[in-house]
């Protein structure tokens, strides 16, 4: 399973915002383990420095970034993807980008907290938690 993770997972385990950082922490103890493979959008890693950075340092953001490199696989963003996002009807250019970066690698689905967000997006749309229980059940 191809699983392209949306910025606001990664933050809830990075952030531990309660209470979405316990479903965070499973998924990424599941991409750990190799019960799935993990993506993240190359945007994400941008967007994921600057928040840390501000928040707990360079030196701490930079450390996050390497261990997220070294589970992750990364979703590039091309200017075919950039093409297709702004062509694509989604409100958010943002969102788009991800969309279409986790087609190009095959990605199967996206979890994410904001679903709405992805409402054009061809691939199927999953919440942490429903991934969580699908895992567990399977």
């Amino acid at each position: 399973m191809r699983i392209l993770f949306d910025t606001n997972v990664v933050l809830d385990l990075l952030l531990d915002r309660a209470p979405f950082a316990d479903d965070a922490e499973t998924l990424f103890g599941f991409v750990e383990e190799g019960r799935l493979q993990g993506y993240l959008c190359a945007t994400t890693l941008t967007t994921l420095h600057y928040l840390a950075a501000k928040a707990v340092g360079a030196a701490r953001a930079k450390e996050q970034l390497q261990t997220l490199l070294a589970l992750f696989e990364i979703a590039p963003v091309t200017r075919s993807v950039l093409e297709e996002a702004l062509a694509d009807k989604c409100r958010d250019f943002e969102d788009a980008v991800l969309c279409r970066a986790a087609i190009h690698v095959g990605a199967t689905q996206i979890v994410t907290r904001n679903p709405a967000d992805f409402k054009t997006c061809a691939l199927p749309i999953v919440s942490p938690r429903e991934l969580v229980s699908g895992l567990r059940a399977g």
